[in-house]
């Protein structure tokens, strides 16, 4: 109903929109620059942020833009797996078909990533989103897992990503060996002020809006209320435009910002 009202084409705070449409932040340009490094070096990166704050999308982005003749992405979304569940996962991400006992996939792993690397000339990148959703079990295999040549080489890149609560499993003296071989960090920070409001006017452009939407103050109270979270962003916003569509408003001012705060629970 809204895209009507204020003439946009789609709608532009849909979780779908187009890498080549990403809006280029402060935070984004980080990780895209930590991804690279890490792709270049090779190891093990661990990206923490809040929920909605952008890891998947710059993960989505990696894989997209990823060429495929010298990398191999492996995407896997943890739920509740035990660690032959895991292992059985990597395994089929990998290309093989799983073995039945775990000392049997634990060697398949490792067999696969070698000849990827050592004889394909390919890069295995493993990419573990909602790590912190992973049990003691699988974040102590881990370090296992991915332990080649006593320790001494990595033919493979595995980036770890989820929320603030890994921290404080990887705190803990049990998983001390892997947090010893992370090489590469990046906390999502959120969006500035001045990036949240420039956000939200972006975002209504490449939808076809040709006038300012939301006012100063409305962008300001975005920003205030979200934390300058992507996800918090956009919830807002749609509801803040729903808000202004019903009433016939042709602006997003402070009041329906309010208004779609308390409709939305951010």
């Amino acid at each position: 109903m809204f895209r009507q009202h204020f003439g946009l084409k789609f709608n532009s705070f849909d979780k779908e929109i187009s890498i080549d449409k990403l809006f280029s932040s402060r935070d984004t340009k980080e990780l895209d620059s930590k991804l690279k490094y890490i792709l270049d070096n090779r190891g093990i990166c661990l990206i923490v942020g809040e929920p909605g704050s952008g890891k998947s999308v710059g993960l989505r982005k990696l894989t997209d833009n990823m060429n495929r003749s010298l990398y191999k992405p492996c995407y896997l979304q943890l739920t509740t797996l035990t660690v032959k569940d895991f292992y059985q996962a990597i395994a089929m991400l990998l290309g093989e078909i799983p073995r039945h006992r775990k000392v049997q996939l634990f060697n398949q792993i490792q067999d696969s990533i070698q000849s990827l690397y050592y004889e394909q000339h390919i890069t295995p990148v493993i990419i573990i989103d909602e790590v912190h959703m992973a049990p003691m079990s699988i974040l102590d295999d881990l370090r296992l897992l991915f332990n080649f040549k006593m320790d001494s080489a990595n033919p493979f890149v595995l980036i770890l990503a989820g929320q603030p609560q890994i921290r404080n499993k990887l705190a803990l003296n049990a998983c001390y060996p892997l947090r010893q071989r992370i090489t590469m960090r990046y906390s999502m920070q959120g969006l500035s002020i001045e990036e949240t409001a420039d956000y939200c006017i972006s975002r209504m452009k490449i939808a076809g809006c040709t006038s300012d939407i939301f006012t100063p103050s409305a962008l300001e109270a975005i920003h205030t209320i979200s934390g300058g979270i992507p996800r918090n962003i956009n919830n807002i916003a749609i509801t803040s435009l729903m808000y202004s569509t019903e009433r016939k408003m042709l602006t997003v001012d402070e009041e329906a910002v309010y208004q779609a705060n308390i409709e939305t629970g951010v």
